[in-house]
């Protein structure tokens, strides 16, 4: 396995030099700025990833003002409270993607959000809480006690709310391989672990955020 001044020196020469690669890095949230954060808004992200995934993101946000709208701005004591009957209305609302898979799985992210909010005072709390060195333990627990929230809908949902997490994208997954960390793409808990493993080492080398390292090694490798 490579250093990580290594692979940033081969992606800033891929990228036009340094100063264009840091251009190109995400910035994660800081523990404040994750506190501050309203739980509606933790549940209407979580709900955007999953309605994105498997389908054009163009066509999700489009739509998002409508589903602000079917959805009350995302109360979540108000969602988690949705029934049978609020559901099958909201599965024929045109406001909306009528994935009645998804719609449902608001009502069972709002719950998971309370559950959280009663454990830790609110989600920001909870993420905030997290120690980056398990972001695997993390993105375990969203697919655990969330609802559709495994792999790359978890991932996503945790760097579009701040918290710093990697990205496995094809491009981070083929310099994993690349550096020997693992031989395909990690789904077992034992190849995640050796993802977390790597990520760890380069930050603390490098003293860079995990989505910084992430896209790092996204760059570092032939389009």
């Amino acid at each position: 396995m490579e250093t990580f001044a290594s692979i940033f020196a081969r992606a800033a020469a891929r990228k036009g030099g340094g100063a264009a690669l840091r251009d190109l890095l995400p910035k994660a949230a800081g523990a404040r700025a994750l506190r501050a954060r309203p739980d509606d808004r933790y549940l209407a992200e979580m709900t955007k990833c999953v309605f994105r995934s498997g389908f054009v993101w163009q066509i999700i946000e489009r739509k998002w003002p409508g589903f602000e709208e079917a959805f009350g701005g995302f109360d979540v004591a108000d969602c988690a409270l949705l029934g049978d009957e609020a559901l099958e209305v909201l599965c024929a609302d045109e406001r909306v993607v009528r994935n009645a898979a998804k719609i449902r799985s608001v009502q069972r992210n709002a719950t998971f959000v309370l559950e959280v909010r009663r454990e830790h005072g609110s989600f920001g709390a909870y993420l905030a809480g997290w120690p980056e060195r398990d972001f695997v333990g993390l993105w375990g627990d969203l697919k655990a006690r969330g609802d559709r929230l495994g792999g790359q809908t978890g991932r996503f949902f945790l760097r579009f709310v701040g918290k710093d997490t990697p990205v496995l994208s094809p491009d981070v997954v083929r310099a994993l391989i690349a550096q020997g960390v693992v031989d395909r793409e990690p789904t077992s808990q034992r190849a995640l672990q050796k993802v977390q493993d790597a990520f760890n080492t380069w930050r603390a080398e490098s003293d860079r955020a995990l989505c910084e390292i992430s896209r790092v090694l996204a760059c570092s490798v032939d389009d």
